[in-house]
């Protein structure tokens, strides 16, 4: 058992983390589990969401989540990685094709 105050005020908010930690921990779970059973666009962009949240409040590190996210990118639709990696329009695009009429 912690002697010190400071070491008593560390325990308790290190049991208040640990719960938090463990329900992040088990909806990234959750999520990934759902997303391997039925690899659809939805149930693997939910298990991104939830990855990228476990890695921002430091539950998972960031290299298992690109891990992870990778392997569920292979399992998906085709679509899942073109659909990503295609460039958005910009208005300069849109100034410049309405130039060209």
């Amino acid at each position: 058992m912690p002697q010190t105050v400071s070491a008593k005020r560390a325990l308790r908010v290190d049991l208040k983390r640990r719960v938090v930690n463990k329900l992040i921990q088990e909806k990234y779970k959750k999520a990934v589990k759902k997303a391997l059973e039925k690899p659809t666009l939805e149930t693997i962009s939910q298990a991104f969401s939830f990855l990228d949240r476990a890695v921002k409040n430091s539950v998972i590190h960031k290299n298992k989540a690109a891990r992870v996210k990778s392997r569920l990118s292979k399992l998906g639709p085709k679509n899942i990685s073109e659909k990503n990696n295609k460039p958005k329009k910009t208005v300069k695009a849109k100034i410049k094709k309405q130039k060209k009429k």
